[in-house]
C-alpha cells in the first residue's frame, strides 16, 4: 500500500467519525510518515499515525491501533490545552516534530494551523532545540527518580526501560529528527553517525543492556515473545493505553517487524520493542489471566537477564547508571547541535 492510499483512509475515517464528535478542533499526522511522500511504500510493519484534537480538557482512552478499509491506523486523543501554547508546543519534544511541516488535514477553526505556522518558523532554532532535549533529559530523570520497587516486575522494567530509551530521543531532538517509538536506536545510529559521533552510540546501546546480544539469541527471544504475544492478545479484557499494541492487528508491529530488524543486521536494536512488548503482555496477563502467567515467566526472566537485570534490585541499579549517562548524553547532544547545519544560531 502508498502512504497516500493510507492517508486517504484516514482522511475518510476522520470525517465520517471523528469530526463528528464535541468538541472537535482538528487532526494531523504524527509519526514516521511525516515528511514522506504519497508514491513512498506504507511498510508492513507499521502503522499510519493520527492526533485527533478535541477542546474537551478530559479525553478518552485513546483509541491506539486498528484497521480501518485495510489500513493500520493508530489514533491518539490530544486536548487543545496541550496545544495552545505556542511556546510549550515549541519546548514539548513529543509534540513540536509534527508541526515542522504542516501535516494538518483538518482543522475547521483554523487555530490549529496558525499555531503550526508559528512553530515551523521557529523549530531549528537553537534555544527552542536545546529546550526540547532539556525537555527529554527531564523525562528521562522523572521516571527513572519514580520506579516503584513494590510495584510488579514487569511494571518495574517498563518504568526503567522507556526513561533509558528517551536517551536516543535525546540525539534525535539535537539532530532536528523526528523521535520514533519503535525504531529509535536505528534513527540515533544514523544521527550520530551523520553528525561525526558515531562512536557514542555503543554507548547508547550499552546503557540499554544489549551491546553484546547475537542474533540468534535476539532471536529466540522474539519466539517466546510471540507465544506470550498470542496468548495476551487473547484473554485481554482491561483497558490500558497500550492495549490496541497487543492485538492481532498490531501483531505484524511487534513480530515480523522485529524479525525483520533482526535479519537485517539490528537485532540489538530490536530489544527495545520486544522487552517493551514482553512487559505489557505481562502486564495484560497479571490482570486478565494471571492463571497462565506462570507458564511465560522463565521467557520474561530470561529476556531480562540478558539485558543484566536479574532481580528488582538490578532495575535499581540500572535507573543509577541511566541517571549518571544524563551529562555525558547531553554533551554529545550539544555537539551535535553544533554540528547540524540545520540550526539556526539564536
Amino acid at each position: 500500500m502508498k502512504i497516500g492510499s493510507a492517508r486517504m483512509a484516514a482522511f475518510e475515517w476522520v470525517e465520517r467519525y471523528a469530526s463528528r464528535e464535541e468538541g472537535f478542533m482538528g487532526a494531523y499526522f504524527s509519526g514516521s510518515t511525516v515528511g514522506k511522500p504519497d508514491d513512498a511504500e506504507m511498510p508492513v510493519a507499521s502503522d499510519l499515525d493520527l492526533v485527533v484534537v478535541n477542546e474537551r480538557a478530559e479525553l478518552p482512552l485513546k483509541l491506539g491501533k486498528f484497521v480501518y478499509r485495510d489500513t493500520l491506523l493508530e489514533v491518539t486523543n490530544a486536548s487543545w490545552s496541550q496545544l495552545a501554547s505556542k511556546e510549550e508546543v515549541l519546548t514539548s519534544y513529543h509534540l513540536a516534530g509534527s508541526f515542522r511541516e504542516d501535516t494538518i488535514f483538518a482543522d475547521p477553526t483554523g487555530q490549529l494551523r496558525g499555531m503550526q505556522i508559528h512553530v515551523s518558523r521557529h523549530f531549528a532554532e537553537k534555544v527552542w532545540v536545546r529546550r526540547r532535549c532539556e525537555n527529554a533529559l527531564q523525562k528521562i530523570s522523572n521516571g527513572l527518580r519514580s520506579i516503584d520497587s513494590s510495584a510488579p516486575l514487569c511494571d518495574q522494567v517498563t518504568a526503567w526501560l522507556f526513561p533509558t530509551g528517551v536517551s536516543a530521543h535525546v540525539i534525535l531532538v539535537a539532530a532536528l529528527r523526528n523521535p520514533t517509538i519503535r525504531l529509535r536506536y536505528i534513527a540515533a545510529r544514523e544521527a550520530l553517525q551523520g553528525h561525526g559521533h558515531a562512536d557514542f552510540y555503543p554507548k547508547l546501546l550499552h546503557l540499554l543492556g544489549c551491546d553484546t546480544m547475537t542474533p540468534p539469541c535476539v532471536e529466540h527471544h522474539l519466539d517466546e515473545l510471540a507465544l506470550l504475544f498470542d496468548t495476551a492478545a487473547a484473554n485481554a479484557r482491561t483497558p490500558f493505553f497500550f492495549s490496541s499494541d497487543i492485538t492481532p492487528a498490531a501483531r505484524p508491529i511487534a513480530i515480523e517487524g522485529s524479525r525483520e530488524l533482526i535479519h537485517t543486521g539490528f537485532h540489538r536494536e530490536a530489544m527495545f520493542w520486544i522487552v517493551a512488548t514482553f512487559a505489557r503482555c505481562h502486564k495484560i496477563l497479571t490482570a486478565d489471566a494471571p492463571e497462565l502467567q506462570p507458564a511465560f515467566a522463565p521467557a520474561f526472566d530470561a529476556v531480562i537477564a540478558d539485558l543484566g537485570i536479574r532481580s528488582a534490585s538490578d532495575i535499581l541499579i540500572r535507573a543509577e547508571e541511566s541517571l549518571r549517562f544524563l551529562p555525558g548524553l547531553l554533551e554529545t547532544a550539544e555537539a551535535v547541535m553544533s554540528a547540524n547545519p540545520g540550526i539556526v544560531d539564536r
